[in-house]
């Protein structure tokens, strides 16, 4: 299938290791792996594939879960590409390859207000627009004014906003068409004061979660009116392990890898844990993770 590309410039990769791309460090080879070197370049990319290839679009690889079997298609990576900023006035516009934390850092330093809980998202902008990620009482598409698509056909779209179906940890696209970037409206704050919220922020992060571990943050949706760490930690369900995959010590809605688990042994965890806290409490988890991928 190389063969069949003409003029890329980003870089192709055959059965590549998704363990080396996704931070809870497992799953298994994708058939092809493509990082593009801006979005005329994704474009093209994407007007040479065959219209069914399956397709996965990969930031840093947190929320994610790839199975050990990993992906009969195509992976398109958005580390370390695609990452341009622009801060004009109120508005930010950042590419789908930008990390949150510069987002959230880089809003800050011009003195912007709203955006202070992105440097607590550990992942790329395109990941948080694409799962409304959000932390301390905060959401992304609270803050999106428009965003840019690409389409199957390699066709770059601007819209609204109010294109999108958006709920908790969920946005509905058109079909077949994936984020390249958007535009946020902030407020006018105090630089210093926003500098300072970012610094609390990643504290309390680093205070409360396994950031030293493998893992790929909050496993499971916080169900109305409660937290998922506290059902979990209320069962008694801290160090519960499965093989090389254990729930967190420090934050009982997280399951790290110490450095031997499988991703089956993760999904077996995922799935005892929510066994475990339905028949105690009568509440069925919900993933927040993404589960994709064929069994090995």
């Amino acid at each position: 299938m190389v063969s069949m590309f003409n003029e890329l410039q980003g870089e192709l990769k055959i059965n590549e290791p998704l363990s080396q791309h996704t931070s809870w460090r497992v799953g298994g080879k994708a058939q092809r792996f493509y990082q593009p070197k801006d979005k005329n370049d994704l474009a093209s990319f994407l007007r040479q594939l065959p219209s069914d290839e399956p397709l996965l679009w990969l930031g840093l690889g947190s929320n994610l879960l790839i199975r050990d079997g990993g992906f009969a298609g195509t992976v398109i990576s958005m580390a370390g590409t695609m990452q341009a900023l622009d801060i004009d006035g109120q508005t930010v516009t950042a590419e789908v390859g930008v990390y949150c934390s510069k987002v959230a850092k880089q809003s800050a330093k011009q003195g912007l207000s709203g955006a202070a809980f992105l440097a607590g998202i550990p992942g790329t902008f395109g990941g948080a627009l694409a799962m409304n990620a959000g932390a301390h009482g905060w959401e992304t598409w609270q803050l999106v004014k428009e965003a840019t698509t690409v389409t199957r056909k390699g066709e770059l779209k601007k819209r609204p906003a109010t294109d999108f179906n958006v709920s908790y940890r969920h946005v509905e696209l058109p079909e077949k068409e994936w984020f390249v970037s958007a535009t946020l409206e902030l407020e006018v704050g105090d630089a210093e004061v926003e500098t300072a919220l970012i610094k609390q922020l990643l504290k309390k992060r680093n205070d409360s979660q396994p950031t030293n571990q493998p893992c790929a943050g909050s496993v499971f949706r916080n169900p109305q009116g409660d937290y998922a760490g506290r059902l979990i930690e209320h069962c008694g369900l801290k160090g519960l392990r499965v093989g090389g995959a254990s729930v967190s010590s420090k934050h009982a809605n997280f399951i790290v890898n110490d450095g031997a688990a499988s991703a089956a042994d993760i999904e077996a965890l995922i799935n005892l844990v929510r066994q475990r806290v339905e028949e105690e409490t009568k509440v069925r988890l919900i993933p927040e993770v993404h589960i994709i991928g064929d069994y090995a």
